[in-house]
């Protein structure tokens, strides 16, 4: 596996969507804009009943933002359509009818908490630690905020925020409810969601809908509020800080 890909593959009513980049799945532009499209594909589906957000290789979940397309924004205006693409995913997430189940199976870092938060439901190995390192970087977890504190808590959140080279663990993370379970194993885990997302596939679809509209009552408000966080990261990356840090860590 050298390309990036997005995929939906849909077994027994269960739409299994899987993204994957070689650079530790980490989501540049274009990664972003396939989720996107491929989550909202999947909700308006008849044939999918419930969707699992899983990414490809037995490693990083996703390892947030890319490095290389965030050096090479030259402008306010660039900067914020790169961070519309995670706000784009969290808001097609948080619209979409059919619940989510997130399948976590190694490091998440940034971005990719934003993604495990955005689920309704997030399973885990006991390898799943997370880290929000963008305060080092020069930037800020502006946009994915939002969904990280929506289910960890504000004081959560600003902990992991300010602590930005710290790798908090899956069980850290399972007792600050960001993940319903953690599992030992891979397999393990694979057993745990497919049982879970089939089971939830022969539910009332009507009553998974209203429920899910239940669990996110509070949010109708990201649209505008994602954008404008979109907005402040755009301009931070421009920075001459984030510039030279980014080429360091890169």
């Amino acid at each position: 596996m050298n390309e990036p890909y997005v995929t939906l593959n849909i077994v027994n009513k269960v739409g299994y969507i899987e993204f994957f980049h070689p650079n530790r799945n980490s989501m540049p532009s274009d990664v972003l804009s396939q989720l996107e499209q491929t989550i909202i594909e999947a909700g308006t589906n008849d044939a999918v009943k419930v969707i699992v957000l899983k990414s490809g290789g037995d490693r990083t979940f996703c390892a947030g933002a890319s490095f290389n397309e965030l050096i090479a924004i030259e402008d306010e205006v660039k900067g914020k359509q790169f961070f519309l693409g995670f706000a784009n995913v969290i808001n097609a997430m948080r619209n979409c009818s059919k619940v989510i189940i997130g399948r976590v199976q190694g490091k998440a870092v940034g971005g990719g908490v934003g993604l495990a938060a955005a689920t309704d439901y997030c399973l885990a190995t006991q390898y799943a630690s997370i880290k929000l390192s963008e305060l080092s970087l020069g930037i800020g977890p502006f946009v994915i905020e939002p969904a990280v504190s929506r289910k960890i808590g504000v004081s959560n959140m600003a902990q992991m925020t300010l602590n930005a080279e710290t790798f908090y663990s899956a069980e850290w993370a399972k007792n600050k409810e960001l993940f319903a379970e953690v599992f030992n194993t891979t397999e393990e885990l694979d057993l745990a969601v497919k049982t879970l997302a089939e089971n939830l596939s022969s539910y009332n679809p009507e009553a998974l809908k209203q429920m899910k509209t239940v669990f996110w009552q509070g949010t109708e408000h990201w649209s505008t509020l994602l954008s404008e966080r979109a907005e402040i990261s755009g301009k931070l990356v421009l920075s001459k800080f984030t510039k030279k840090t980014l080429k360091r860590f890169r």
